[in-house]
């Protein structure tokens, strides 16, 4: 695990429509230095690591970066990289993963998120398939330590492999060689169902277990005594709105109840 592994608070920095998406409004500096001040209030704050993810590229492709989005997150993760010593984690949505070690290896990136390592789910964007032997003989040929996180159950998709929870973990865990594994609610900003954490820890006991949606300064520290660690964005948005920045106050409530 690339940030400590116990209790760990782990922010997301969602980017604004990169250059070649059909939202794309923003010159690519000004992208770059809103994601580098981010950065810096959840290290000024107390976080243990960001997450970068390309959530403005609507609508997300199943499992192919375009070049231009690569390129993008590319140049904005070695930004952020020499702006903060927070260890930083790469999400290329929707699901390639291919790209995301690629960046992290470019960067110096300790992990990457992969929402679907394993197994098969039904999305917007249709059938993604788990590809995990491509993405772990990838990292080897690359010969990079970056972690490799991967959501169970991921949200916004019907799983299609599994109907257990701690099951799928155990395979993409144990099977695929996750490092790690992410638990969310059914969509952005909803929370995981606490009962289900506590089934997928007891099934893979040795790895991180990481809530990764809907944790709030009121419920975190209730969930950081089941979990590993979160993965937070919407409560650090004011109004909950994925479109605007980090804001300071907000993080700093964060980490205040988290460490309380």
């Amino acid at each position: 695990m690339p940030v400590q592994t116990s209790r760990a608070l782990i922010g997301v920095i969602h980017l604004p429509a990169l250059p070649g998406s059909p939202r794309h409004h923003l010159p690519l500096e000004e992208i770059v230095d809103r994601c580098v001040s981010e950065a810096a209030i959840l290290e000024a704050t107390g976080f243990d690591a960001a997450i970068i993810e390309n959530l403005g590229d609507v609508p997300f492709s199943a499992d192919r970066l375009p070049p231009a989005s690569l390129a993008c997150m590319a140049v904005i993760a070695d930004r952020i990289r020499g702006a903060v010593k927070l260890s930083l984690g790469i999400n290329a949505l929707r699901n390639d993963a291919m790209a995301a070690l690629g960046i992290a290896a470019a960067c110096g990136a300790s992990f990457i998120r992969v929402n679907v390592l394993t197994g098969v789910v039904a999305a917007d964007q249709g059938l993604i398939t788990g590809r995990a032997d491509e993405i772990l003989r990838y990292r080897k040929l690359l010969g990079t330590q970056t972690a490799i996180l991967a959501d169970v159950f991921v949200k916004h998709a019907v799983t299609l492999h599994a109907e257990d929870v701690a099951r799928a973990a155990y395979d993409t865990v144990y099977r695929g060689l996750a490092d790690g594994v992410i638990l969310t609610g059914p969509s952005t900003g909803s929370p995981a169902d606490l009962d289900d954490v506590r089934r997928v820890r007891a099934a893979v006991g040795d790895r991180p277990v990481l809530v990764g949606s809907g944790v709030t300064a009121q419920t975190v520290a209730s969930v950081l005594d089941v979990a590993g660690g979160v993965i937070v964005g919407t409560a650090l948005k004011p109004g909950g709105d994925l479109s605007r920045p980090v804001d300071r106050d907000l993080a700093a409530a964060f980490v205040r109840a988290a460490k309380g």
